[in-house]
């Protein structure tokens, strides 16, 4: 009986996984900014996650810019800024490297305190690069305050949630009169024809 209920118990785990991907999915379809977008994907990776916060940098020029976060400091949105050497988040963007650090992340000595956030104290760290394009664009923190054991499921999670914010800012610069006239079939056909695998 043990064996069903562990079953269930990730079927459901697989279930939730699902539906987070879904609703990003619907974030990226709808003509909403690109805040309220980012926004949208915070609210649903705290609620997956259970975390007390997450945090989405973006990257500008060799800095890491907060852009989005769940927590209630927003004048700290835009003005908090990282360079690619520093903190676990400026690891994390200059290795393109998923970080899981289940305790006294603020132990670690690549960590960056910031002083006035609470963060600075939080034990659980999981951290994956933006990716567009085979390109880092910026990070995804999800922070807990006791420690926390990340599972392969969130790391896998959080990374393919790194993968979509990365789709979703390549759409962003895309504005909605050349989506409406762009030849689609011509831009696929174009690249020309794809190799056959023997």
């Amino acid at each position: 009986m043990p064996k069903a209920r562990e079953l269930e118990a990730r079927l459901e785990r697989t279930e939730q996984q699902l539906r987070l991907f879904q609703k990003i999915s619907r974030f990226m379809v709808r003509d909403l900014s690109l805040r309220e977008i980012l926004q949208g994907v915070v609210s649903l990776v705290v609620e997956f996650t259970q975390c007390e916060s997450c945090l989405v940098y973006l990257l500008d020029g060799e800095e890491l810019v907060l852009c989005a976060s769940n927590t209630p400091h927003p004048s700290t949105i835009g003005k908090i800024r990282l360079r690619l050497n520093e903190g676990l988040t400026g690891w994390v963007a200059r290795e393109r490297r998923l970080l899981a650090i289940s305790r006294e992340a603020y132990k670690d000595p690549r960590f960056k305190t910031f002083g006035d956030l609470p963060e600075d104290t939080f034990e659980a760290f999981l951290s994956a690069p933006l990716i567009a394009r085979n390109r880092v664009i910026g990070v995804i923190n999800v922070q807990h305050r006791q420690t926390h054991q990340h599972t392969g499921n969130e790391m896998e999670v959080i990374t393919t949630v790194g993968e979509q914010i990365g789709c979703v800012l390549v759409l962003a610069r895309m504005s909605p009169t050349s989506l409406e006239s762009a030849n689609h079939v011509e831009l696929v056909l174009s690249a020309g024809p794809l190799p056959m695998k023997q």
